[in-house]
């Protein structure tokens, strides 16, 4: 999603309400797709790709679409692994950010790995690899739930 489209309607920084986000975990060759994040909430840190539901969009088609738009590859929503909170607050105590977040495991099955501007890179990691990585909260959890760690 443009960071134009982002500000139509709703603020991601102190919103009215909670906001509903999808990700992708990506499996292939036991490795695991991630994204460094551009923008905040994880500006900086690892994460599965994803990004915010649209209205009229189904959760597995927002998966898929934001998936794509942020690495490139086309995938196949294979299963839902959690419903994951995510609510940040600043100093004072006021809430920041509030998602809802969705995660899925997924596959490939086309494209060409191509990171968009809301990535600054990307990669292939083994489980034991990720362990090392300064991952967003919800990403390291998706995958302790997937893993069962």
């Amino acid at each position: 999603m443009t960071e134009s489209k982002i500000s139509e309607g709703f603020r991601r920084e102190y919103p009215d309400h909670p906001l509903i986000g999808v990700g992708a975990v990506v499996i292939e060759n036991g490795k695991i797709l991630l994204v460094k994040r551009a923008f905040d909430p994880g500006a900086g840190k690892w994460s599965v790709p994803g990004g915010l539901v649209e209205r009229g969009e189904k959760l597995s088609e927002a998966c898929v679409r934001e998936a794509e738009e942020e690495t490139g590859l086309k995938t196949q929503v294979l299963e839902l692994i959690n419903v994951f909170d995510m609510i940040e607050e600043d100093d004072s105590g006021k809430v920041k950010y509030h998602y809802v977040l969705v995660e899925f495991l997924a596959k490939p099955t086309g494209g060409v790995l191509k990171p968009n501007a809301e990535v600054t890179e990307m990669g292939w990691f083994t489980r034991d690899e990720t362990k090392n990585l300064d991952m967003t909260r919800t990403a390291r959890k998706a995958l302790d739930e997937l893993f069962g760690m």
